[in-house]
């Protein structure tokens, strides 16, 4: 067998969604559950079966059974854009019934269970601060990064702006603001109305 073809499945690291080339006999299998913690795009998410959704969270599809227009399959995350009787609409316009999906509540509830990591005794504490780091993350992940052009939703001030530069970790928008990468992620401040690139 070629060396490339041992190395057989591609996954995707939920903390940072980097690609992980593995093989399937170094794959342990489990399934998330209620109570159940861990770390996405560099936030800390806690599985809540109780919570109900509102527009803005991310669930995690637990039992897909998708109409014929909608795409999405097992233990995907998806952004919660609308609810309707606890059926929700995503961002990425599925419609996802109420018995599909699971809500994932921001941070780390009470009595939760850590599944972040396979053993996270080998981890070093500096690296899970990193981890769970947004501003690290908006600086090493080129994806995350924004693009002159870009258009953002300043939700205190409840006003649009285009991004007209960037330097090494700040954008600049049109009407003056200088804002850090990392604040641009949190959806509590800021929200992606257009992306530039996207249209190219």
């Amino acid at each position: 067998m070629k060396p490339l073809l041992k190395n057989s499945v591609h996954l995707y690291r939920l903390k940072d969604m980097k690609q992980v080339l593995t093989k399937a006999k170094d794959i342990s299998y489990y399934k998330p559950k209620h109570n159940d913690t861990f770390i996405f795009y560099g936030k800390r998410y806690t599985i809540d079966q109780n919570a109900l959704p509102e527009p803005g969270n991310y669930i995690l599809i637990t039992k897909p059974a998708p109409d014929f227009l909608d795409h999405y399959s097992l233990n995907e995350i998806e952004k919660v854009d609308s609810v309707e009787n606890g059926n929700v609409v995503t961002t990425r316009d599925n419609g996802v019934k109420h018995h599909e999906y699971v809500v994932l509540v921001p941070g780390r509830k009470e009595g939760s269970q850590e599944i972040a990591y396979y053993d996270k005794s080998l981890v070093p504490e500096s690296k899970q601060i990193e981890d769970e780091s947004v501003q690290y993350l908006a600086e090493q992940e080129d994806s995350l990064k924004p693009e002159v052009g870009d258009i953002y939703y300043d939700n205190n001030k409840q006003t649009k702006a285009m991004i007209i530069a960037i330097t090494d970790d700040e954008v600049i928008f049109g009407h003056g603001a200088r804002v850090h990468f990392a604040e641009l992620l949190d959806e509590n401040n800021y929200r992606l109305v257009y992306r530039f690139e996207e249209d190219i």
